[in-house]
């Protein structure tokens, strides 16, 4: 697939867009004036993959708090604010990354002037946040499809920047409705060429908000349109992080850990398929070799169809064929088949 081309920025040291792969990111659930609390949760992210973290900042002792906190990470950290420009200008001071804010919504010229001014003196990027359920009221009441009041308002907030002699810019246009949130980003990356942040906002919980981020974001990332992700889930934010990177690898655009393969079984198999299966990917979810393993239910799509897999097991009766780059190299009794396979490839 042929990558949209777009502007490069760097936010801290990750660059987003122009060549750099597509970055993961995610958004703490933390009190963040709970500094502790917010740095335990951004390390386990950043062990988990996590490239970029956001934090909300939502009054003064919070932007104070940024200050401790950026000291004891080591990923870039965006500041997530609203209407208070004040806040703004204290991130800054204390040390984040970029902001993500929408100019329009913090006041008088003269106070987006002095963002504006103090992000460009500290080269930092400013990310243009539109939410379908939230727009400019005079943009809300247009009788206009919901995505180019979206595409709308990002223009108008776009402007304000560019106004003000600023161009290290992020996009996101995001909708809990995923043709919304396609039709959006369609059509804004035919009129900007700034780097764009995916995501379909409120997806939902793990399994409905991954087919819906699945759904939304695998379709723009195949036509090339994003540069940063994150997979918007009620859950962990550590599994945003590993959605992320599925829905990247599944594109082929980003390989972290294994690729996992296996069949949906079907009456030929003979082996406890489905809990081999998960007790084979749980055991290797930590592993970051770039490797494809295959756990497939019988001896006729076993090595064959999974030849391309670097590590596989091919049901039988009650047994297991053992195979490496489609060689068979041991027949095992079901009950072995984890422990011979995590030892292969392990030792391999």
């Amino acid at each position: 697939m042929e990558r949209r081309k777009s502007k490069q920025i760097k936010i801290g040291d990750v660059k987003i867009g122009g060549d750099a792969p597509v970055s993961v990111q995610s958004m703490c659930n933390t009190d963040t004036r709970d500094v502790e609390k917010t740095v335990a949760q951004i390390k386990e992210l950043q062990e988990a993959g996590c490239e970029l973290i956001r934090l909300a900042v939502l009054n003064k002792d919070a932007a104070a708090a940024i200050k401790e906190i950026k000291k004891k990470i080591e990923i870039p950290l965006i500041a997530d604010i609203h209407f208070d420009y004040r806040l703004a200008l204290q991130c800054i001071d204390n040390g984040v990354d970029a902001l993500r804010l929408n100019p329009g919504n913090i006041g008088k010229e003269e106070n987006i002037k002095k963002v504006v001014d103090m992000a460009k003196h500290n080269n930092i990027p400013i990310r243009i946040g539109i939410n379908g359920g939230s727009l400019e009221k005079d943009i809300a009441a247009m009788d206009i499809p919901l995505h180019e009041k979206m595409v709308m308002s990002a223009m108008r907030h776009i402007k304000i920047l560019e106004d003000n002699g600023f161009d290290m810019i992020k996009v996101s246009l995001k909708s809990s409705s995923v043709p919304t949130t396609i039709a959006a980003y369609r059509e804004i990356a035919k009129k900007i060429d700034y780097p764009l942040h995916l995501g379909v906002t409120e997806a939902g919980t793990l399994k409905g908000g991954l087919i819906k981020s699945a759904a939304g974001l695998g379709t723009l990332l195949s036509e090339g349109i994003g540069d940063t992700i994150r997979v918007s889930l009620t859950e962990n934010p550590v599994e945003e992080v590993h959605a992320g990177y599925s829905i990247l690898k599944a594109l082929e655009l980003r390989q972290k850990g294994i690729n996992f393969v296996s069949c949906p079984t079907c009456g030929r198999c003979q082996i406890d398929l489905i809990g081999l299966a998960k007790k084979v990917e749980n055991a290797l979810k930590d592993i970051d070799k770039p490797i494809t393993v295959a756990v497939m239910g019988c001896p006729v799509n076993g090595p064959g169809e999974a030849k391309h897999a670097d590590f596989g097991v091919a049901g039988a009766i009650k047994e297991g064929y053992i195979f490496k780059k489609g060689e068979i190299l041991k027949r095992v009794p079901e009950d072995k088949i984890l422990e011979e396979l995590l030892n292969l490839i392990k030792n391999s």
